[in-house]
């Protein structure tokens, strides 16, 4: 759903339309929807296609700067009972007021998350057998297929664990330049290590690496967000993956599938309990010759389920010879057949996947106080505790040690001509082989939108290896937390 120009649609509520509801629904939104015209006023625009009360659609009209807009009323959402009252209409006044990129905007304390951005990149390796499977096949059409499913077992972690743990989608953390997430998963496929560390601050951008160390599959990417308003929050995602996989029977060779990230936007605003649904396409696509385009369907106005999509995987530059189609719910199953989606029966059924019935595996992580002073976890230790006691005033506290310490740096750092050295990635200025050889073919820049995310963000191995070498004294990590965090 987009915003037409002159049009706008917004979600709203109560259920009935009544005297009062243009004062209510005036409170949550700009002075310019004061005035609108309501159904019993007008019987052409009266309960339009016999529509239910609680899913009809009400056309209202706006005197002033928006000729027309359309209110959807939902079916019964799950409120949020931190949301209620006048602390999220006002927060919901800020976002339709606001001009510019969102994720500048301070949140309220009730939909603030206790954990950090960095820890997102997580998401993409908890099923680390899935992850590894590639490798293991000789079949190139195959291969292609396998990186496909593992990419669909990523989206409910990355896009819906959040409201499935606290009832509605939280706003996480805004990383530091430099903030780490380390750990590893152990599990039948072996070890599979994760770094992930804020690269960039203006803008903000998370580069990661997953590697599974039995396999060799190598995952690593970088990402920012862009966040607007239109009738909802839109997430532009800005960046993209490399998935590495080494071809089976020939000892040196990998292929390489580019994979880009889908759009977003965030549902359930108006009533307090906010959540992700994903949007538009997003495309995989191989070294040697495959491509799967992944299409977001969301549910619709009136009809649909919540979190469809369907994929299809073909020949690079032959979008209609289906090999493979994929279709479901990222965030429950799905099944995978061959061939095209309109000849899908039993006997097409190639394999199916159910996140119920499939465990993840657990991310180790060092315990705190083991941990390096710039990790999430730690740093974040005393905003975590204020959220988890609700302290907003503690949360404040310890927030704004942190970013005083920051733009202390960076006034130094800039004083003293030099820059924070990245722990684990380098910005390449040279050209990406990858993004050179694969980029056009999925509608995305040479350059990785570099000017976005502050560089082209690849895994050094050799600043790995040095960072994985160190070792700091009491004294030392003390220093560093008094100095880069204020503590």
């Amino acid at each position: 759903m987009y915003m037409m120009e002159g049009h706008l649609d917004i979600l709203a509520s109560p259920f009935d339309v009544n005297p009062t509801f243009p004062v209510n629904c005036a409170s949550l939104y700009p002075p310019y929807l004061a005035s609108f015209t309501f159904p019993e006023q007008n019987p052409g625009l009266k309960n339009r296609g016999g529509l239910d009360d609680k899913t009809r659609l009400v056309q209202l009209q706006i005197y002033r700067y928006l000729p027309t807009a359309t209110y959807l009323f939902m079916s019964d959402p799950t409120p949020n009972p931190q949301a209620t009252g006048s602390s999220w209409s006002s927060f919901l006044k800020s976002i339709a007021s606001f001009n510019g990129d969102l994720s500048s905007l301070t949140a309220p304390p009730f939909i603030l998350s206790s954990t950090s951005l960095t820890e997102f990149s997580s998401y993409w390796g908890e099923h680390p057998s899935v992850f590894a499977a590639p490798a293991k096949e000789a079949d190139p059409a195959k291969r292609a297929l396998l990186v496909l499913k593992w990419f669909l077992t990523t989206l409910k972690q990355q896009y819906a664990s959040r409201s499935e743990s606290y009832g509605n989608e939280k706003k996480p953390l805004n990383p530091f330049l430099g903030e780490l997430f380390l750990g590893k998963w152990e599990d039948s496929a072996g070890t599979t290590n994760l770094v992930s560390e804020q690269v960039n601050h203006h803008p903000p951008a998370t580069a990661y690496s997953i590697k599974n160390e039995v396999s060799g599959v190598h995952l690593q990417g970088y990402n920012a967000q862009k966040a607007s308003f239109s009738k909802t929050i839109n997430i532009k995602q800005i960046g993209h993956a490399i998935l590495s996989v080494p071809v089976p029977s020939k000892t040196g060779e990998s292929e390489t599938y580019l994979i880009t990230l889908p759009s977003l936007h965030i549902e359930g605003l108006i009533f307090g309990a906010p959540f992700v649904e994903l949007d538009g396409s997003s495309y995989i696509t191989s070294s040697t010759g495959f491509t799967a385009k992944i299409s977001y369907l969301g549910k619709g106005w009136v009809s649909g389920k919540k979190n469809s999509f369907t994929a299809t995987l073909y020949p690079t530059g032959n979008e209609k010879g289906v090999l493979y189609n994929c279709s479901g719910q990222w965030t429950k199953a799905f099944e995978i057949h061959s061939g095209s989606s309109k000849h899908n029966s039993s006997k097409t059924l190639v394999d199916t996947w159910d996140p119920d019935v499939t465990p993840m595996s657990e991310l180790i992580v060092l315990p705190v106080d083991m941990q390096h002073p710039l990790e999430s976890r730690r740093a974040w230790a005393g905003v975590a505790e204020g959220i988890a006691k609700g302290d907003m005033d503690y949360v404040g506290k310890e927030k704004t040690k942190i970013e005083q310490a920051q733009r202390a740096m960076r006034k130094k750092e800039q004083a003293e001509g030099r820059q924070w050295e990245r722990r684990y990635f380098t910005a390449r200025t040279d050209p990406d082989e990858t993004l050179q050889m694969l980029a056009t073919s999925v509608g995305i820049d040479e350059n990785g939108d570099a000017d976005k995310t502050g560089g082209l963000w690849r895994f050094d191995a050799t600043k790995a290896d040095k960072a994985r070498g160190e070792t700091l004294s009491d004294e030392q990590k003390a220093a560093l937390a008094r100095d880069l965090l204020g503590q």
